[in-house]
């Protein structure tokens, strides 16, 4: 974070935005961030907020165009079919249910229809999509160039069970954890697991998750789309056996949710910090 060098107009903008991330970082995490010197990874987030305007970003985050980046990096047999797309949902669904409604531009937008009642309870919900700029209240960048809209998915479910989601975190090329997510339609909880599936969050009264049987062709899929990027987390699934993807993920959490124990958050700092400073070298 330098602001000596930039224009009077960049410095109008990023001040502003600068005073937000402080606040925000204080009032979630009861402590002062750390800009100048990001030692967590949550810093590193906030860092990337404010500092990283790499261009190739919006691409990867547009749940649209990051297919066809998927499809040449890994194969169209990783990629979700894209059933349907436009700006507003049609008054019936376009393709058989069960179905995923998406917002093309947003984080965590996604209705899961199984029903008619479902699909109109989507239509009413996504009408307020549109007009969202995601993003913007948390200054963050990347989702500012992506045209908003929806899509539609298969469901990869089954019946009321949602599918273990596996997010492989990324650092300059190389998977350090898997973010393994349960039970996300009824009780969501998750558990952190290292490259070598050994747990490296908190015990807690669930079991280790079972390693997926893909593990490794997950880990391989995640490090070829992160070559080149200090950090990206790699959103994948597993069905019937074989890799999915689901979507590629640059503020984890927004820097704002808690990483559990504190020791985790300052390692993937680390890591964030020396993948950074090989990228500069190179």
């Amino acid at each position: 974070m330098h602001f000596l060098g930039r224009s009077r107009d960049m410095v109008a903008v990023l001040l502003p935005a600068l005073i937000r991330l402080h606040l925000t970082y204080l009032w979630q995490h009861r402590r002062v961030l750390n800009l100048r010197s990001p030692q967590r990874f949550t810093e590193w987030v906030q860092h990337r907020k404010l500092c990283d305007r790499d261009q190739r970003l919006p691409g990867l985050v547009d749940k649209v165009a990051v297919k066809t980046v998927v499809a040449a990096a890994l194969g169209p047999e990783w990629v979700i079919p894209t059933l349907w797309q436009g700006p507003v949902l049609p008054t019936h669904p376009p393709a058989p249910l069960p179905l995923v409604v998406k917002a093309r531009h947003g984080c965590g937008h996604v209705a899961f229809v199984r029903t008619q009642a479902e699909w109109n309870a989507a239509r009413s919900q996504t009408g307020h999509w549109g007009g969202m700029r995601y993003g913007r209240w948390l200054d963050e960048w990347a989702y500012a160039g992506v045209p908003p809209g929806l899509l539609i998915e298969p469901y990869l479910g089954q019946e009321e069970k949602l599918p273990v989601d596996y997010k492989l975190f990324v650092f300059g090329g190389r998977v350090a954890f898997v973010q393994v997510h349960l039970d996300r339609a009824t009780a969501h909880r998750w558990i952190v697991m290292d490259r070598n599936w050994a747990r490296a969050s908190v015990p807690t009264c669930d079991p280790d998750p079972a390693c997926p049987a893909s593990l490794d062709l997950l880990i391989a899929g995640a490090e070829r789309l992160a070559t080149d990027y200090s950090f990206l987390r790699i959103d994948c699934y597993e069905v019937a056996g074989r890799p999915l993807f689901g979507e590629v993920t640059v503020y984890p959490g927004s820097g704002l949710l808690p990483v559990v124990p504190a020791s985790l958050d300052r390692q993937m700092g680390s890591l964030w910090r020396q993948a950074d400073s090989d990228q500069r070298r190179n």
